[in-house]
C-alpha cells in the first residue's frame, strides 16, 4: 500500500451527494467536545475513532479519552508518529494507532461515534491556501484558532457507518495485531450490506436543524472573533512599526540608518516583493541604496533608477499624493491617465514588476524622496487600502526625520561657521595689532628723533624719514588687503574678463615688484605655442604679484623661484609657481588658503604679512572660473602654488590692434595699481 488517500476523498467518491463546507478550528472543537460529551452522558457503548494531525494534539485531549474507556472498549485513537505516542500504548485502556507521516491523515481530523441511540461523524481535511503559507503579521502571534478545515460534520447514520468503515481498514492497515478485534467491532456496529460492499444509494438525510443553527451560530461568532484578531494585530503591528521607526529617529539624525530601518521593517510587514526607499532633489535619476526583497527577486540595490523618465515618479511630483500602478489592470484608473505608457511599461517589464505603490515623502509641499513597493507575481493583486494608510504614515515619520536631519546639518554648518569667524576674530586681534603696532613704533621713534634732535645730520634725517615711509606704506598695504578680501569676499567687484596673454601677465608681474635682493633669482618657462586665456588682466597680475612675494619670503637668497605653464586636457592654462624654500606640511595645504593662516603662529613669525595674500589670490582665481592648491613634499622641501584659468574661445574677426591697445592700456594702469596696493603674503 502506497500512501494512504485522504479520507474525505474516500467518503465524498463513495457518497457523492455529500457536500464539504468550511469550518474554523474552534467550530470543530466545539463539535468534538459537543460529540464525546453526548457518549459520557448516554448509557451506551458506541465505537469511537479519533484522528488527530499530530500526537500533541492527542494529548490535550488525553484526559477525555480515559474517561471514554470507561464506557467502551471501542475506541481508536490515531496521531502521527513521535517521541511518546506508540501503538498499543499500554498506560490507557483504549487503542492507539500512530500512522506513518506520509499519510494524508497528517493534515485531517476525524471523530466518528457509531452507537445504537447515538450516531455523529466528523470528517474534515486543513484548508490549504495554495502552495503558499497564510500571510504571518509580524511581531503577532499566529492565532491557531484562524485554521480552516473543509469536510463534513453529520448525524446521518448511513455517512457515519461508511466513514467508520474507511477508519476502521486504515487502522488494520497499520493494526494487523487488531484484526480480530477490528472484525468484532465490524460485525457490531457496520451493517452487513455495507461489509458486503452494496452501496447505501444515494439518499443521505440531514443533520438536525437544531445542530445545523448551532454549528452555524459557532462558525459566524468565529469568523467575527477572527476578523477582530486581524484588526488588533493589523492595528498592533502598525504601531510597532511607526514606534520602531521614531526609535531609530530618536538615535539617529543619519537619515542612511532610518531608511535602511524602515526599508527593512517595511518590507517585513508588507507582503510584497521589493520595498526601495530613496531621497530625490530634483535629479534625473537616483541610485538605490535601501531595498528590502525577497529571495527569488532581482536586486536593484546599486542600481540607477530613473526619475525625470519615469512617468509614475513625475506624477507623484505633480499630485504630491500615493499612486498605484497595476500591468494590464482592466480598472486601473491610473493607466488611463499617463500620457507616456510604453516608458513605464519598459522599466517594469526589465525588472519583473506587475504592479507597483508609490508614496511620496513631502514637507511643506516638498518633495523629499519616495517609498516604492513592487508586486513580482503575475497577474498582481489590488493593493490594500490598510497597506497604504500604513505606507503612508511611515512616509510621515519619513519626512520628518529628513527634515530634521537637513535642519541638524544646517545647524552644525552654523556652529563651523561661527567658529570660523571666532578664530578670524581672534588673529585678526593678534595680526592687525602686531601688524599695526610695530609700524606704528617705528613712525612714531623716527619723528620723535627728528622733531627731539634739530641738529641730525641730514644724512641721519633721510634714513628716519625714509624708515617711517616705509612702514607707513606696510600699513598702507595692510589696510588695502583687508579692503580687497572684503570687496571679493561680498561680490561686490566688476569683472572685466577678457582674452589675455599669460607672459604679458607674468612680466607685469615682474616688473610691477618692487627690488628684491632675496629674489633676484625668477626663471620663467612658458611654452611658446600657450593660447591666450579669458579672465581679468588687473587681478591675474595681482595672483602672481602676490604668489611671487610669497615664494620670495619663504625662500633663502640662494634658492630658486620659477614660473611655468602647461594647457591641461581640460582646456585650461595651469600656471605653477613653484619655490625650494621651507615647504608646507601636508596635512596643511588647503589651510594655507584661509584668512589669517600664519604657517609660524600669529606671533611666532619670522617674516611679515597678515596671512590674507593666498585668500585673495583664491577668490580671485575662482571668481574667474579657475581652481587653485598647493602641492609640498613638506619642511625644507619646497612649494608648488598652481593654478588654473580657462583657455578664451577664439573670436570672430575683430581689430586686433584696437584689442591690444586697450590691453596694454589696462595692464600699464594694472602695473601702477598693484604696485600701490600689493601687500606681504605670509
Amino acid at each position: 500500500m502506497g500512501n494512504p488517500a485522504s479520507v474525505l476523498d474516500e467518503l465524498l467518491v463513495t457518497l457523492p451527494s455529500l457536500r464539504p463546507q468550511m469550518y474554523f478550528k474552534t467550530s470543530l472543537t466545539a463539535l468534538s467536545h459537543a460529540m464525546e460529551d453526548q457518549v459520557l452522558a448516554r448509557d451506551d457503548k458506541p465505537l469511537m475513532i479519533a484522528s488527530f494531525q499530530q500526537e500533541r494534539f492527542y494529548r490535550q485531549e488525553a484526559h477525555r479519552y480515559l474517561r471514554l474507556a470507561d464506557i467502551t472498549p471501542h475506541i481508536y485513537v490515531l496521531a502521527a508518529a513521535d517521541t511518546k505516542f506508540a501503538d498499543g500504548d499500554g498506560s490507557v485502556r483504549h487503542e492507539t494507532i500512530a500512522f506513518d507521516p506520509e499519510d494524508a491523515l497528517v493534515h485531517e481530523w476525524h471523530l466518528v461515534v457509531l452507537g445504537e441511540q447515538y450516531t455523529a461523524c466528523l470528517i474534515c481535511r486543513e484548508h490549504q491556501q495554495g502552495a503558499q503559507k497564510p500571510k504571518v503579521l509580524s511581531g503577532v502571534p499566529d492565532f491557531d484558532q484562524s485554521r480552516r478545515f473543509e469536510g463534513v460534520w453529520t448525524l446521518d447514520r448511513h455517512v457515519c457507518e461508511q466513514a467508520a468503515h474507511i477508519l476502521l481498514q486504515r487502522i488494520s492497515h497499520y493494526r494487523s495485531d487488531l484484526s480480530s478485534k477490528i472484525t468484532q467491532a465490524q460485525k457490531k456496529f457496520l451493517p452487513a450490506k455495507l461489509l458486503q460492499g452494496q452501496s447505501y444509494g444515494e439518499e443521505v438525510a440531514e443533520s438536525y436543524p437544531f445542530a445545523q443553527r448551532l454549528v452555524t451560530y459557532v462558525q459566524a461568532s468565529q469568523y467575527k472573533l477572527l476578523k477582530a484578531y486581524k484588526t488588533m494585530a493589523a492595528q498592533e503591528n502598525r504601531e510597532r512599526l511607526i514606534n520602531s521607526i521614531t526609535a531609530a529617529i530618536r538615535q539617529s539624525l543619519n537619515p542612511t540608518e532610518v531608511f535602511a530601518i524602515a526599508t527593512h521593517e517595511l518590507g517585513q510587514q508588507i507582503s510584497t516583493c521589493r520595498c526601495i526607499i530613496y531621497r530625490s532633489d530634483h535629479d534625473t535619476s537616483v541610485k538605490i541604496n535601501h531595498e528590502f526583497r525577497q529571495s527569488a527577486t532581482p536586486s536593484l540595490k546599486g542600481k540607477t533608477w530613473p526619475l525625470l523618465e519615469n512617468p509614475l515618479f513625475q506624477r507623484v511630483n505633480q499630485q504630491r499624493e500615493a499612486l498605484t500602478y497595476l500591468r494590464n489592470g482592466s480598472d486601473n484608473k491610473e493607466v488611463k491617465v499617463l500620457e507616456d505608457t510604453a516608458t513605464i511599461e519598459a522599466l517594469l517589464e526589465q525588472w519583473d514588476i506587475s504592479g507597483c505603490l508609490l508614496v511620496p515623502l513631502i514637507y511643506q509641499e516638498r518633495l523629499l524622496g519616495m517609498i516604492e513597493l513592487h508586486q513580482c507575481e503575475a497577474p498582481p493583486h489590488p493593493w490594500n487600502k490598510n497597506d497604504i494608510s500604513l505606507v503612508e504614515a511611515v512616509a510621515t515619520q519619513l519626512s520628518v526625520a529628513v527634515i530634521q536631519a537637513e535642519a541638524y546639518a544646517n545647524l552644525e554648518s552654523l556652529n563651523q561657521q561661527l567658529e570660523a569667524l571666532d578664530r578670524t576674530r581672534s588673529n585678526l586681534i593678534a595680526i592687525t595689532g602686531h601688524e599695526l603696532r610695530t609700524p606704528l613704533s617705528t613712525i612714531r621713534v623716527c619723528l620723535e628723533s627728528i622733531f627731539t634732535e634739530p641738529d641730525m645730520p641730514a644724512e641721519m634725517r633721510h634714513v628716519m624719514l625714509q624708515t617711517a615711509m616705509e612702514d607707513s606704506e606696510r600699513m598702507q598695504r595692510l589696510v588695502q588687503d583687508f579692503l580687497t578680501l572684503s570687496r571679493l569676499e561680498s561680490g561686490r567687484i566688476e569683472w572685466n574678463l577678457e582674452s589675455l596673454a599669460l607672459n604679458e601677465c607674468v612680466a607685469l608681474a615682474l616688473s610691477s615688484r618692487r627690488s628684491n635682493a632675496n629674489c633676484s633669482n625668477i626663471t620663467v618657462d612658458l611654452p611658446n605655442n600657450l593660447p591666450l586665456i579669458r579672465g581679468d588682466g588687473e587681478w591675474i597680475v595681482e595672483v602672481l604679484t602676490k604668489l611671487l612675494d610669497n615664494a620670495c619670503k619663504f625662500t633663502d637668497p640662494t634658492g630658486s623661484i620659477s614660473i611655468q605653464a602647461t594647457i591641461t586636457d581640460n582646456a585650461l592654462v595651469e600656471v605653477a609657481v613653484q619655490d625650494n624654500g621651507r615647504g608646507i606640511e601636508p596635512e596643511r595645504l588647503e589651510t594655507v588658503f584661509e584668512r589669517f593662516y600664519q604657517e609660524e603662529g600669529a606671533l611666532r613669525r619670522s617674516v611679515g604679512g597678515t596671512g590674507l595674500g593666498l585668500a585673495i589670490c583664491r577668490q580671485i582665481i575662482e571668481a574667474q572660473g579657475g581652481k587653485i592648491w598647493a602641492n609640498s613634499e613638506g619642511k625644507d622641501q619646497g612649494t608648488q602654488i598652481h593654478f588654473s584659468l580657462p583657455i578664451a574661445a577664439p573670436k570672430a574677426s575683430r581689430s586686433k590692434k584696437s584689442k591690444g591697445t586697450k590691453s596694454s592700456r589696462s595692464k600699464k594702469n594694472a602695473v601702477h595699481n598693484t604696485a600701490a596696493s600689493k601687500a606681504e603674503i605670509s
